[in-house]
């Protein structure tokens, strides 16, 4: 599955000065440089949804958006998968949901919890979990065994970003949009202490930014 056009970005990759770019000016100082540019990103999330649509065509899928850092990759992505839809013998039947994930850790309605995966069974889903960065993996790791007890048919996961880390990470998806270094981005809805979700591109923070933002 989707590794298959991955786009690895090197340590050594010096981005893009942010004056070439539409960047807020309430936010020059507190970026380093842009990283990955919209047009890279939408370009990605198109081949991804093109694999997706050739892997999985024909299957009811429950596409499982994780908020809130996932909201823009899974809505363009969806968009991509619907444009395909439509011109396309080889279609994929949709239903979306939502699942909250925050500061490292599963934290589920029990109740809401149970009522989705009861969908689940009924549907006898394929399930597409959509977060937007995969770091350590142990988060996902956690939400995946917490579905599996539910036993849906599949479960396959597509994260924008995963970063390369020195330690084997925990878990690393099925469909991958951009392998990064360890740097901290924010823009494209990931964000720092819920600022820079309105950013278009994926920028790197600088020391600025951190400390400005810090809580």
């Amino acid at each position: 599955f989707g590794t298959r056009s991955l786009r690895r970005i090197f340590d050594d990759e010096r981005g893009y000065n942010l004056n070439k770019f539409c960047i807020p000016n309430h936010y020059m100082e507190d970026l380093e440089h842009v990283f990955i540019p919209h047009g890279l990103i939408m370009d990605r999330t198109e081949r991804l949804a093109r694999e997706i649509l050739h892997d999985m065509g024909g299957h009811h899928i429950v596409a499982l958006c994780v908020l809130k850092g996932g909201y823009k990759f899974f809505a363009d992505l969806l968009d991509f998968i619907k444009a395909l839809n439509r011109n396309c013998d080889r279609s994929i039947p949709l239903t979306v949901d939502f699942i909250r994930l925050k500061s490292y850790c599963v934290r589920l309605n029990c109740w809401c919890f149970s009522m989705f995966c009861g969908h689940l069974l009924t549907w006898f889903t394929y399930l597409f979990v959509m977060p937007d960065i995969i770091d350590t993996g142990r988060t996902m790791q956690t939400l995946l065994n917490l579905l599996k007890q539910y036993k849906p048919n599949m479960v396959k996961v597509t994260s924008l970003l995963v970063k390369r880390r020195s330690q084997t990470p925990a878990y690393r998806p099925d469909y991958i949009g951009f392998e990064i270094p360890d740097k901290f981005v924010v823009g494209y809805a990931l964000d720092y202490n819920e600022y820079f979700r309105d950013l278009n591109h994926i920028c790197v923070i600088s020391d600025n930014g951190k400390e400005k933002y810090k809580k």
